[in-house]
């Protein structure tokens, strides 16, 4: 079964790993400094809840099979291309802001109860609540992998 953003102790692992990073640790790939990776996920999080609006994009992305294939069974590519306004904190991000906000983040997920708290994803479309968690935890995870947490 894949891990969920909804599962209580995926975001307590997460918060944990979180508090591992350092202004000083490198990625093991991309052009991400830490904050700004912090900033990154934040940013999804938000888009995720509506409170950034990010437009749709017409992607293979969108087709049942395509989204499942990729949220549940393939990795995540890396340097996949990324809607700008989820890279436009990025360069400024300050980690130990980014750090309290993704526990202020857990906090307002862990109250979602179902798909029509979720906005819907720019490439992905229409997301059921269980496919939604799934890609966020996949997404928090590929790129605390990047950073070695």
């Amino acid at each position: 079964m894949a891990a969920s953003i909804w599962d209580p102790a995926v975001r307590a692992d997460f918060a944990r790993r979180a508090t591992k990073l350092t202004a000083d640790t490198k990625p093991a790939w991309g052009k991400f400094h830490a904050a700004g990776m912090m900033a990154h996920l934040n940013d999804a999080y938000r888009m995720a809840l509506g409170e950034i609006v990010i437009p749709p994009r017409k992607m293979i992305l969108r087709y049942p099979g395509i989204k499942q294939l990729i949220i549940y069974v393939l990795p995540f590519p890396k340097g996949a291309p990324t809607a700008p306004q989820l890279l436009a904190r990025c360069d400024a991000a300050q980690l130990a802001d980014e750090q309290k906000a993704l526990l202020e983040m857990f906090e307002k997920l862990g109250a979602v109860t179902h798909a029509g708290q979720l906005r819907d994803h720019p490439a992905f479309g229409s997301l059921s609540y269980k496919t939604y968690g799934a890609l966020m935890a996949k997404h928090t995870e590929h790129h605390f992998r990047q950073f070695g947490l």
